[in-house]
């Protein structure tokens, strides 16, 4: 059974950040620990011992991490506004590398925007996404059906789907981040169109 702390998520797991996991353990791959949930991006002030929800996160994660390596090889996830980007870089700096698949699906980019953005010497690939979840979107860019994966448990659902991500090329216009902010679109907001 494979120890977080022996992963690149063991310093985000004692930094707090992981929250709200559907998944969070052993794959069905020797060494390899898996996370499905959210990484807090900005906590808010805690008052005494109150604990408060962060005021935002990369939502719906889907990463996984190999025992005794110092990076994460392959991770998506959504922002609420592509702004958010650069606290990405900053929060797992030192957990991602020049050569992993980083995937963020954002819902203030044009839906038919792909942007490739480098921060430091980290590429992310920037996708939209609108009223979709995270795991549909990574199915459908890598191709696969939900019938491919349907007998292997949790942690062997996101191995198939993270492996099959490693190996995706996407084409994406390469952008700067600052000029991902000019073209970012108003942060629309979640609860606008929903029944009360």
């Amino acid at each position: 059974m494979t120890a977080i702390e022996n992963t690149a998520l063991g310093r985000l797991e004692k930094e707090g950040r992981l929250l709200n996991a559907v998944l969070k353990g052993g794959t069905t791959k020797a060494g390899r620990f898996g996370f499905r949930g959210d990484v807090a991006l900005q906590f808010q002030n805690q008052v005494a011992d109150e604990k408060r929800p962060p005021d935002y996160s990369i939502e719906q994660v889907l990463t996984i991490a190999q025992d005794g390596e110092r990076t994460i090889p392959v991770l998506a996830g959504y922002l609420h506004s592509f702004a958010y980007l650069a606290d990405v870089a900053t929060v797992l700096d030192g957990a991602l590398s020049p050569t992993g698949r980083y995937f963020m699906f954002c819902n203030n980019i044009d839906l038919l925007a792909k942007y490739r953005v480098k921060i430091g010497d980290i590429s992310f690939h920037v996708l939209p996404c609108d009223e979709s979840t995270v795991w549909k979107e990574m199915m459908d860019l890598v191709g696969l059906n939900k019938d491919d994966i349907k007998k292997l448990d949790p942690g062997g659902k996101l191995d198939y789907l993270l492996d099959a991500a490693r190996d995706l090329d996407l084409s994406c216009e390469e952008i700067s981040y600052d000029d991902g902010l000019k073209r970012m679109e108003p942060v629309k907001n979640r609860n606008e169109n929903r029944p009360v």
